[in-house]
């Protein structure tokens, strides 16, 4: 697995919480819970591509700590 892969698997898992958030009923614990799973699910994709672009092995290691406390 290389990274553009793990890339690709990220934004396809955000893509199908989205489409499970659409299911979900316009209620108010409805909606509660599609902001929690919007919110889970994006800041994956996030903080891996937050991880990509780091330049060293500290930097990617500072920002792999960061987002593993998220």
């Amino acid at each position: 697995m290389d990274k553009n892969d793990l890339k690709l698997r990220t934004k396809n898992f955000a893509l199908r919480v989205y489409n499970l958030i659409n299911s979900l009923p316009n209620t108010i614990a409805g909606r509660k819970v599609a902001d929690q799973l919007f919110s889970s699910a994006t800041s994956v994709a996030a903080n891996y591509r937050a991880v990509c672009r780091g330049r060293s092995s500290a930097e990617f290691k500072s920002y792999y700590t960061l987002s593993t406390k998220k």
